[in-house]
């Protein structure tokens, strides 16, 4: 799975179509979308919605048979991207997963919670 973030970070598109499969589903429950199919994949991450550079930090990988879970950070001019992702794999193809894209600090805690908890400072 780090080949793949590694091709994300490097805009080589053909590379990311050649490790998920055709017919892949990909789902982001935070913004309500599901992308179908290998090229919607590809289009949606290399339109030029996201044409400047970008650095791809993979934080942590875990892998379980055919499930990996990524964490990655993605910073941008105006806000840093965090994803977690879980892959599913089979036969070397990402064939399905779930990622779960926000930006630190974007949900802050409800001041209700704060004589149980402790700030957490970044990675």
């Amino acid at each position: 799975m780090a080949r793949l973030w590694e091709r994300i970070e490097a805009r080589d598109w053909d590379g990311v179509a050649g490790l998920i499969a055709e017919d892949a589903v990909i789902e982001w429950p935070v913004s309500g979308e599901r992308i179908v199919g290998r090229a919607n994949f590809i289009a949606v991450n290399s339109d030029d919605g996201y044409a400047d550079e970008r650095s791809v930090e993979l934080l942590r990988i875990l892998a379980d048979g055919n499930l990996v879970v990524t964490e990655v950070e993605i910073p941008q001019d105006h806000v840093v991207y965090r994803a977690v992702s879980l892959w599913t794999v089979r036969d070397g193809e990402i064939v399905g997963a779930r990622e779960y894209w926000t930006s630190p600090g974007q949900d802050p805690a409800p001041r209700w919670r704060a004589g149980y908890v402790e700030p957490l400072v970044a990675d």
